[in-house]
């Protein structure tokens, strides 16, 4: 008899289809509108090779959600430090990025405290740096954003409204410099091409002929 992955049923009666998704930790996440419990185990078990690469694609990400129990590295700008925590006697928590490595010094442990710095750096150095690349970009390109900010999201990198405005996930400072300005580039062809069809990617590949080897890394990267 095969065993079921553990996996969470989400009943959503405005759904029609069943969908198979995964959270960040590589755990099954179904939705659907109301099936029986047959349906979906016979369901589990026609999708389970997909399902077993689909978790080992996840797991192998780069930058997942940091377990502070166990040693940790960070990435940034494509490359991964070691993270060390050390206790100190004062009260203040600091993160700090010196000599190829993190450090953040706590007098109280404390992971959602941990996270909050990290995310604070993270979004700090994409105020600094992004706004550089993009004005470089935008000239080459020939359009102009109306607005850019920063925000930590679960799913995308990056963002372009219909009134051009872009936003970028904090996070996108985990990545190499060459997948950043790939980022850069995709939302700024949005200011032309309000979709993903053939004349977006044209848009794309006319200023970075080398694009989808930059789709391909980003792939390998955890939004979160």
């Amino acid at each position: 008899m095969q065993i079921l992955p553990r996996y969470t049923h989400i009943v959503n009666n405005r759904l029609k289809h069943t969908y198979l998704t995964f959270d960040d930790e590589g755990s099954l996440i179904i939705k659907s509108p109301k099936v029986s419990q047959q349906y979906i185990e016979k369901l589990i078990l026609k999708k389970s090779a997909w399902i077993n690469r689909a978790r080992e694609n996840i797991l192998k990400k780069k930058g997942k959600i940091l377990n502070f129990s166990n040693p940790e590295t960070l990435y940034f700008c494509g490359k991964e430090y070691n993270l060390t925590l050390k206790k100190h006697t004062k009260k203040r928590t600091k993160l700090t990025f010196v000599t190829e490595e993190f450090i953040l010094y706590y007098s109280e442990y404390n992971e959602e405290v941990f996270q909050k710095h990290i995310n604070n750096f993270y979004k700090e150095e994409a105020k600094q740096f992004i706004p550089v690349l993009i004005e470089r970009w935008s000239e080459i390109m020939g359009v102009v954003p109306n607005k850019i900010s920063f925000r930590k999201t679960k799913r995308q990198w990056g963002s372009c409204s219909a009134k051009n405005d872009l936003s970028f996930n904090t996070m996108i400072m985990k990545l190499p410099p060459d997948v950043i300005q790939y980022i850069i580039v995709h939302e700024l062809a949005h200011i032309r091409h309000k979709h993903h069809q053939k004349s977006f990617w044209q848009e794309i590949e006319k200023y970075m002929p080398e694009y989808k080897q930059y789709v391909a890394e980003l792939k390998k990267y955890s939004t979160r």
